[in-house]
């Protein structure tokens, strides 16, 4: 018998038995490279495959565990060429059925005339007249005790269901996780402290992964199946806290930051901020700003999220936190995700700003490389006071003179890095991140654990409900017939197509194949074009033909989700609306309803009949406007494993925990990794600093506390 290995958490796959070179290397392309990694890739369902029918009770259709005797193994080779069928017969006290195998030749060595074993499987109707009842490649196992009471893994117990990763499927996933716990080293310790295991009557970390890989008989099935068990609440709490305790420690440092400046509210600057506002601040506004200005004023650097709906007014109090700084004598950024969203920035504040002295630069890729180069050492030099651009501020060529606030619109479309990579800029500058997809608390707690949150909840006076249709294809005419009359009475729309696939290329066929279908259906009509591929240049163009009534109707693909701001739209036609998401169709119906216009979104399906999914995102649609209800019902329906998924929030998704299902745990996470961080801070308590390294290794490189503590 073959020597077992001792392995540790950390320790490569290759170590354990069973693993070669290439599962090794296709384990590590699927992401699982290490034995914790392996053990973390947990069942998605559960199989009870415990209790044992008889023969003779099986019914078509059922999938059941049987137990029984071998009788006439046969390998049979057909005409086609490698094709084998292994069919053998399964006695018990009470009947037979022929059990079928395909193409696993191998199988004829394993089952010997006689020997015992366990079945799991389907049971169907057979072709042989003189048995009636088969199973066609079932799950086995081989008992090799005469009393048949051994312990089994794949059948004769509660089996756990893997999803297939690194070319393996769940039954060899099933034995290699096995092989890891029968050799994980007796004596490795738990990464939470003992007192907080203790006091939250936790599992201890090696008894949660064998449970939760392979429940023990007497416990109940359900909590497994919906990952609410004893093992999952201890790996999700630490997945949790660990989480949080990086956030509570990047907030920490932040917080200790020594910024030397602090912002000064004079009488005169006071006057100036006055006199830039178009209109007065709501209530949401002014609380929202009061907290900006506090921060901006006190010694040590600001950090805060400013989240609000569709149209809130967001921007402008961005500006006057902006226009505070500058008047200070420092300049400020502003980062918006995409060309189109920037370049509506830079128009709308320079208008906003005629006649106030203070000097903006758009800082985008394109353009000409010599005006490129004119801009960055005008910012270099300080002669530029608010600079408004894309990613390419945070290119190595960019430098501030003395950047003292950065702000980033749509948040959520950057990931953390890139607003550290901002902030980098300068020295310790204030940052303000903005985004109108707001989100549910347990999310802001995760995402934006590290910032202050202000939120603006009301829409400005002027702003009018949009109404919102659902329509399928056999109303086109009529749509068109209504956006026809509302463009003769002076008013413009929007007609808005999605990407079938995430390239410049299909965004340039779906908005150009659209605009020429709308032409001829929409003769006498002026209309405009937007998509991803257009350049800089001509996106202004379109984008001021527009602003200034010239085009009547803005045909463009989901560039236009965020910010633009057209008052006199009052009409957004979504084509294939069912292929969109539910905050994202929420950010384009924002488009509209800017003035006292009654204002429209159509909602126009591709099908009469859209997926279950698909309705239930269009009918909250219909059903509410606002959204924070819009992003609880968005997080409910897609879960949080895509709503919280690295491409939108600059995190990895969770492995355990589910914010959904464990909000209660995700607070209580938090309230722990705040008192952890103050022991840290303090140096207070034995084993912080294996704490602190726990937290590096998970969460450093991403939140940006590898020197925290």
């Amino acid at each position: 018998m073959a020597e077992r290995r001792v392995v540790r958490y950390d320790t490569a796959l290759g170590w354990l038995r069973g693993v070669g070179d290439k599962r090794q290397r296709d384990l590590r392309r699927d992401g699982i490279a290490c034995v914790e990694e392996l053990l973390f890739h947990l069942p998605f369902r559960y199989e009870d495959r415990s209790r044992f029918a008889p023969v003779a009770d099986l019914r078509p259709g059922e999938r059941v565990s049987v137990q029984g005797r071998v009788v006439a193994p046969r390998l049979l080779r057909t005409r086609r060429r490698g094709f084998t069928i292994f069919r053998m017969i399964v006695e018990d006290d009470s009947g037979a059925l022929t059990a079928i195998w395909f193409n696993q030749p191998y199988l004829e060595r394993l089952f010997p005339e006689g020997s015992l074993v366990i079945l799991y499987g389907e049971a169907s109707v057979g072709r042989q007249a003189a048995l009636t009842l088969q199973m066609e490649n079932a799950e086995y196992e081989v008992v090799t005790s005469e009393s048949g009471d051994e312990p089994t893994l794949h059948t004769g117990r509660v089996v756990p269901i893997y999803r297939r990763t690194g070319g393996l499927s769940s039954r060899r996933l099933r034995r290699l996780v096995h092989n890891a716990l029968q050799d994980l080293s007796p004596t490795l310790p738990d990464p939470l402290p003992r007192a907080l295991r203790e006091r939250m009557s936790l599992l201890g970390r090696r008894e949660a992964f064998e449970r939760i890989h392979f429940p023990p008989p007497e416990e109940p099935l359900a909590p497994y199946q919906d990952g609410t068990s004893e093992a999952h609440r201890r790996l999700a709490f630490e997945e949790l806290f660990f989480l949080q305790l990086g956030l509570a420690l990047r907030r920490q440092g932040v917080r200790a930051e020594a910024r030397g400046t602090a912002f000064a509210m004079t009488p005169a600057i006071r006057e100036r901020l006055k006199r830039v506002l178009p209109f007065r601040l709501t209530g949401g506004q002014r609380q929202a700003l009061q907290e900006i200005l506090a921060d901006l004023r006190s010694p040590h650097p600001m950090h805060r999220l400013l989240q609000g709906d569709v149209g809130c007014g967001k921007t402008i109090v961005a500006l006057l936190a902006a226009l505070l700084v500058i008047a200070n004598g420092h300049q400020a950024a502003f980062m918006a995700p995409t060309e189109v969203l920037a370049e509506q920035h830079f128009l709308g504040l320079r208008r906003l700003l005629d006649g106030s002295g203070v000097r903006l630069g758009l800082f985008t890729k394109g353009g000409k490389a010599a005006e490129r180069r004119e801009r960055e050492a005008a910012l270099a030099a300080g002669e530029i006071d608010l600079a408004i651009g894309t990613h390419a501020l945070i290119q190595e060529e960019i430098r501030f003179a003395r950047l003292g606030l950065a702000i980033i619109d749509e948040q959520h479309r950057f990931g953390v890095v890139q607003r550290q990579s901002l902030r980098g800029k300068g020295a310790s500058p204030d940052l303000l991140v903005m985004t109108a997809t707001p989100i549910p608390r347990s999310l802001a707690l995760t995402v934006y654990g590290d910032l202050d949150v202000s939120s603006i909840r009301e829409l400005p006076p002027g702003r009018t409900p949009v109404r919102t249709h659902l329509r399928g294809p056999e109303s086109r005419g009529q749509i068109l017939e209504f956006l026809r009359r509302e463009v003769q009475a002076g008013r413009q729309a929007y007609v808005v197509f999605p990407l079938v696939e995430e390239t410049e290329k299909s965004d340039l066929k779906a908005a150009t194949e659209g605009a020429e279908r709308l032409a001829n259906d929409l003769p006498g009509i002026t209309l405009g074009l937007l998509h991803g591929r257009l350049k800089s240049a001509e996106k202004e163009v379109a984008m001021a033909a527009f602003v200034a009534g010239e085009a009547q109707v803005l045909v463009a693909t989901t560039v236009i989700e965020v910010g633009i701001d057209v008052p006199n739209a009052n009409l957004i036609v979504i084509e294939h609306a069912e292929r969109f998401g539910l905050s994202q169709l929420h950010q384009l119906r924002g488009r509209v309803g800017r003035a006292e216009h009654p204002s429209h979104c159509i909602l126009l399906t591709s099908s009469a009949a859209p997926g279950e999914d698909a309705r239930a995102r269009l009918e909250a649609m219909v059903a509410t406007h606002d959204g924070f209800r819009i992003a609880e019902e968005d997080l409910r329906l897609r879960g949080p494993g895509d709503f919280f998924g690295t491409r939108q929030w600059g995190l990895p998704p969770l492995r355990v925990a589910n914010l959904l299902r464990d909000r209660l745990l995700l607070e209580t996470a938090r309230e722990a990794a705040a008192e952890w961080s103050g022991a840290i801070a303090a140096g207070r308590g034995p084993g912080l600093e294996e704490l602190l390294a726990r937290v590096r290794a998970a969460w450093g490189a991403r939140l940006g506390v590898a020197a925290a503590g």
